[in-house]
């Protein structure tokens, strides 16, 4: 199978502003050369915000449609996260767009209860697993970073993990760890985008979005500017990984309930 090429967009955003975010994450996008996955930062649209009833569209509203857009026009899939309402109920919902318009899901599980989201928002139930030319991928939602038995990768289930965030410079060490740990503990490449900037709040981020392979190395990793990166994942080193260090085989079984 083919390498997998992967863009992070490390980006400040504009404080509860869809259009002027998608204008700004457009061009980004656009200056792309080549990429199968693009990786927007959490909640791309508006900032990390709890201002869910103000704020949330509907699944066929302007920024899914503008992801599918997207994802057409650069021939890649577009990831990222919005505030959606569907239901009566408000998602931090993570948005697998494909080139061909079709899309997969997930909302986010762990909502961060000191900041409020868990009263703000619905948690999702269940992890998506995506496959993307023949790679397994599977992306996740900031806080879900902390809890390594959610992701957990027995048995060996997906590739690539991706965590898509806004996490504040004052805990930027946890970040920049625990991405790390989470590659060298599942056996995948992990990937971390976080955003930059300052939002309406007050609340700094450092972005430290960044790239490791299976071994905890790192590929790729940019700090506080807004940045755009692709990076190669090798299949070759995943497969040899793997078979030289199959400590999988010895992981603990256990069933997340």
């Amino acid at each position: 199978m083919a390498d997998l090429r992967v863009t992070l967009i490390q980006s400040d955003l504009h404080w509860h502003d869809a259009a002027a975010n998608r204008a700004k994450l457009q061009q980004k996008i656009e200056e792309v050369p080549g990429s199968d996955l693009i990786v927007l930062p959490e909640m791309f649209t508006t900032g990390f915000s709890m201002e869910a009833p103000a704020l949330a569209e509907p699944m066929g509203g302007e920024s899914v449609n503008w992801m599918r857009l997207m994802a057409r026009q650069k021939n890649a899939v577009i990831m990222g996260s919005l505030i959606i309402a569907e239901h009566g109920h408000y998602y931090n919902r993570l948005i697998w767009m494909r080139p061909d318009g079709t899309h997969a899901q997930y909302d986010k599980r762990h909502l961060f209860r000191m900041a409020g989201e868990c009263e703000a928002y619905t948690p999702g139930k269940d992890r998506l697993l995506v496959e993307l030319n023949g790679w397994r991928i599977c992306p996740l939602v900031c806080y879900d970073l902390r809890f390594p038995v959610f992701s957990r990768n027995t048995p060996i289930a997906y590739d690539v993990l991706i965590y898509i965030a806004s996490w504040p410079s004052r805990r930027r060490l946890a970040w920049q760890t625990l991405l790390k740990a989470r590659a060298i503990e599942n056996l995948a490449f992990c990937i971390g985008v976080n955003r930059v900037g300052q939002d309406g709040n007050g609340h700094t981020y450092a972005g430290d979005s960044a790239a490791y392979n299976l071994l905890g190395e790192e590929l790729a990793h940019h700090e506080h500017e807004e940045a755009t990166t692709t990076v190669t994942l090798s299949r070759a080193h995943l497969e040899e990984t793997r078979q030289k260090l199959p400590w999988h085989i010895d992981a603990d079984a256990f069933t997340l309930l």
